[in-house]
This record gives C-alpha cells, structure tokens and sequence, in this order.
C-alpha cells in the first residue's frame, strides 16, 4: 500500500545524486539496484535523446491535452509542443523538470498523487519509460489515473517486455560507483499483468503493441468512449 512515508523516499531517491547527476550529463550508467542485487539498466541516453519511433507512435495516438507522468529530461514534451498538443510533465526530480523546462516543455515538480491541475479533464496520461512502477502499487496508481483523467479518458502505458512479470519490490538509484539513494517501493508489469489490474479496475484495453523492442498498452476509462 502507497504510504506518505514510501512517496517521501521515492522523492528523496529520484531528486539526490546519482539521478540527478545523470540528467545533467545526459549519460548513464545508472541502474534501479533490487534488495538482492540484481540490477535493471535505467536508458538515460534514449530519456535525454529525441523521441523515438516508439515514442511517436505512442503521441500519435494522445487524445486532448496530455499529463506526463514521470516526465524525465521531457523528451516527450517537447515532442507535443511541436504537434500543438497542450501538455503538462510532472516529475519528483527538480533535475528532470529543469531540464524539461529548458527543452521548451511545461513541467511542474510533485508526485502524481499530489494535488494536480486539470484534474478530471486530461484527455489522456502517459506512463511510459518503466513508470508504471510508480509508487509499487498499480491498483492505487490506476485509480488516481482515473481520478485525474476526463470521462473516457486514455492511459497509455509501456510495459516490461516479458509479459507475466508482477514484480512489487524495493529499490534504490544507483550509478556504477557511489552510494545508492535512498530505498523506495517500485513495481515491473508486463502486458498481461498490467491488463489483469486494469479490467479489475474497470478500465477498457483499446489495443497493446510492440515497437523497437519495447511494449505498449492503451487502456480507457469508463463504461462510455470520448474521443477529442
């Protein structure tokens, strides 16, 4: 379960050095380090390059005016800006909403959970890049989705790449050298497990994909479709 406590050290992890020291370069290596060991590679080059193939497709589908989750260095904003797509990244690192910032994006620094503009009207929100993990509890992490969202609204979300991972686990930001950041609960969903926690909670899947090796899924609130 999301506690303030978590949220607090989830801040405090994304905001410090090592994080914080990679945006600024634009490089990595930088990894989410599990209680065990093992280690996932964070892509900081492809979040500070241009966006993608994948990623354009994934804006070519937003509808309305669109919420970043997690926005990064706001590779992603910068790409709507030059579509005329209205949009808003937030982000816990001060690091990655500077640098969203000078990219030409709008960015506010706070959690998804904190208290948001345009509440009950974004037309559609992206998790893309792993955050999907957001706050190591995805039912609690749909439902504010749903909350900040208009009727009818999208989520489009990337996924890990096996399909059957469901992995709640604790993590801490780490570079090559240097001391870990703080501990702080994080989630890994595959399609099918992400789909599982949707229909659960009431969300629609309108399609799911793959593309330059990574996976997507798009989900929809409510019983009616809105489309802008």
């Amino acid at each position: 379960m999301r506690t303030a406590g978590s949220l607090g050290a989830a801040v405090r992890a994304w905001s410090a050095d090592p994080y914080a020291e990679a945006l600024r370069t634009g490089r990595g290596p930088l990894f989410l380090r599990r209680t065990d060991g093992w280690l996932l590679p964070l892509e900081v080059e492809r979040w500070c390059a241009e966006a993608d193939d994948a990623d354009l497709e994934v804006l070519r589908r937003c509808e309305g005016a669109v919420l970043d989750v997690g926005c990064g260095p706001g590779r992603l904003l910068t790409a709507l800006a030059a579509r005329d797509r209205p949009a808003l990244g937030i982000d816990v690192s001060e690091a990655a909403v500077a640098r969203a910032v000078r990219r030409g994006g709008r960015a506010l620094r706070g959690s998804v959970f904190d208290p948001l503009p345009g509440t009950g009207r974004w037309g559609t929100a992206l998790l893309l890049d792993g955050n999907i993990g957001i706050g190591g509890d995805p039912s609690a992490l749909l439902a504010r989705l749903a909350r900040l969202l208009a009727p009818g609204g999208l989520l489009l979300a990337e996924t890990a790449p096996l399909p059957d991972v469901d992995e709640r686990v604790t993590v801490q930001v780490t570079g090559a050298r240097g001391t870990p950041g703080s501990p702080f609960p994080w989630a890994r969903l595959g399609t099918a497990a992400l789909l599982r926690y949707a229909g659960e909670a009431g969300w629609r899947t309108e399609a799911d994909w793959s593309l330059g090796g990574r996976s997507f899924v798009a989900l929809r609130t409510g019983p009616e479709t809105t489309r802008r």
